[in-house]
C-alpha cells in the first residue's frame, strides 16, 4: 500500500470506547479514513460517572466536541478529601474561577455514557468513519505494506495501519507485545443513585473522597445534580481476576467496618452495585511496531485513584492526530513520535496513581502522616503541584513537558 498520499490512507481502529472514538475523530481531522471495529453488539459504554480534568476538556476542544461535552458536564466547586474514620477534612482544592484561569479549563464530572455519546455523535456524522459491531478480532498480521486482521467469523480487514483501543485485555497488544496485565487486588464497586436517595448532608458539588484503612468511598453529582455517582474501593481478601460482575451489599459492608457514620450512610444507598476487579500494566518502552500502535487502556491501563484513565485516552487521541500531521501523513513515523511523548507521560500517571492509592488507604502511623501532608498548603501551591498533569494542551502535546521537575501533590 502506498502511504505517500495521506488522503488515500485508511486506518483500522479496534475498539469503540472513548479512546477508540476519539482516535477516529483525531485521524479524520488529518484526512485519514477510519474503519472502527467493535466486538460488542452495539457501540456503547458501561459504567457510571467519570471525572474530567482541564486536560480532558482541552483534548475534547481539539476534537471539536468540547462544547457538547460541557453541556453534559457538572462543573464542581472543589475537590475534597476526608478522613473516613473521624470525618475530618484532609485536603480541599478549589476548582472555581482561579483554577480555570490557571489551567484554561474547568474541572467537571460526567456520566460515562454521556461523554461516550458526545464523541459518538460526532463520529456518526463523519463521512470518513465507518464502523462495524459484533466484530471480535482474533488474529492480526503486519507487513511493510499494511495490516490484515481476521475476526471470529473469518472476515478479513485490511488497511494501511492499525490502532489497538481494545482495553486491558487488548488482542492487538497481545499480538504486538505479548505481555500480561497486572491484577491489582483492588475491587471497585460503582453505582448511580437519584438525588432524592442521597443523604442530604452529602449533596456536595464536588468529588468527595473518604479515605479509610484499605478502603475509600467517592461521591459526586451527575446530570445537573439530579443523580449522584457512588464508588467504593477496597483491598480484596480474594484472589481476583480482572472483570466485571454484579456486586453484593454484604460484601461491601464487610470491608467498611469502623468508618464514620456519615460516609457509612452511602453504603445503604444503592439498590444494586456493579463490581470491577481492577488491573493495570507495568509501563513499557514501546507500544507497537511498524504501522501498529496502542491507545488508551490497551496502552496504559491504570487504577482510578487519579481519575485520569479517560483523560489520558483523550490526550492520546489528540497527540496521535498531531503526530500524523507533523509527520506529513507518514503513519509509521507518526506512531513512533506519538509513542515517544505519550509513553513517559502515561507511565508517570500510572506510577502516581499507584502511590495515591497507597495514600488513600493508609492506616496507623501512615494515616497520621498522610493527614498532615497538606496542612497549611495554599491553593496556589496545590495548583503548582498538579500543573504537570492539568496544563496539557494540544499546542505543546508533541513536547515532553510532563517530565519537568515540579512539586509533588
Amino acid at each position: 500500500m502506498n502511504n505517500n498520499n495521506v488522503d488515500s490512507q485508511k486506518v483500522i481502529i479496534v475498539g469503540g470506547g472513548i479512546g477508540g472514538l476519539a482516535a477516529a475523530l483525531a485521524l479524520t481531522r488529518q484526512c485519514v479514513s477510519v474503519e472502527l471495529l467493535e466486538q460488542a453488539d452495539e457501540i456503547a459504554e458501561i459504567g457510571a460517572g467519570i471525572q474530567l480534568g482541564p486536560n480532558a476538556y482541552a483534548a475534547l476542544d481539539a476534537l471539536g466536541v468540547g462544547d457538547a461535552a460541557r453541556k453534559r458536564s457538572v462543573f464542581t466547586d472543589h475537590i475534597i478529601m476526608m478522613d473516613a474514620v473521624d470525618a475530618t477534612e484532609v485536603m480541599r482544592i478549589e476548582v472555581g474561577e482561579a483554577f480555570r484561569q490557571r489551567f484554561g479549563n474547568p474541572y467537571g464530572v460526567i456520566h460515562r455514557a454521556d461523554i461516550h455519546r458526545t464523541i459518538l455523535e460526532a463520529v456518526e456524522k463523519d463521512p470518513l468513519i465507518s464502523f462495524r459491531t459484533s466484530t471480535r478480532i482474533v488474529s492480526m498480521e503486519t507487513t511493510d505494506a499494511g495490516v490484515s486482521l481476521v475476526d471470529q467469523h473469518d472476515n478479513r480487514f485490511e488497511a494501511h495501519a492499525v490502532i489497538g483501543c481494545d482495553g486491558v485485555k487488548s488482542v492487538v497488544r497481545e499480538n504486538l507485545l505479548g505481555d500480561s496485565h497486572r491484577v491489582t487486588g483492588h475491587v471497585v464497586y460503582r453505582a448511580v443513585v437519584d438525588k432524592a436517595e442521597m443523604p442530604e448532608e452529602l449533596h456536595i458539588n464536588a468529588p468527595v473522597l473518604w479515605a479509610g484503612p484499605h478502603c475509600h468511598l467517592v461521591h459526586y453529582p451527575l446530570r445537573g445534580g439530579e443523580q449522584y455517582n457512588l464508588v467504593v474501593t477496597f483491598h480484596s481478601r480474594e484472589v481476583e481476576e480482572w472483570g466485571v460482575r454484579e456486586g453484593s451489599k454484604e460484601e461491601v459492608m464487610s470491608y467498611f467496618q469502623g468508618i464514620h457514620p456519615t460516609p457509612a450512610k452511602l453504603l445503604d444507598t444503592p439498590k444494586s452495585w456493579r463490581r470491577w476487579a481492577t488491573a493495570d500494566r507495568e509501563p513499557v518502552e514501546r507500544w507497537g511496531e511498524g504501522r501498529a500502535t496502542l491507545l488508551g487502556d490497551a496502552a496504559h491501563p491504570m487504577s482510578q485513584y487519579l481519575a485520569q484513565g479517560a483523560c489520558m485516552a483523550l490526550e492520546d487521541a489528540v497527540t496521535l492526530g498531531e503526530a500524523v500531521n507533523a509527520c506529513n501523513g507518514d503513519l509509521e513515523a507518526a506512531f513512533r513520535r506519538y509513542e515517544a511523548v505519550r509513553i513517559p507521560r502515561t507511565a508517570r500517571v500510572v506510577w502516581s496513581t499507584r502511590e495515591m492509592g497507597r495514600f488513600y488507604h493508609a492506616k496507623g502511623v501512615e494515616r497520621t502522616v498522610r493527614n498532615s501532608l497538606w496542612v497549611g498548603r495554599t491553593q496556589d501551591e496545590f495548583y503548582s503541584a498538579i500543573s504537570w498533569l492539568y496544563n496539557w494542551n494540544v499546542r505543546d502535546c508533541l513536547k515532553s513537558r510532563c517530565l519537568a521537575s515540579e512539586k509533588k501533590i
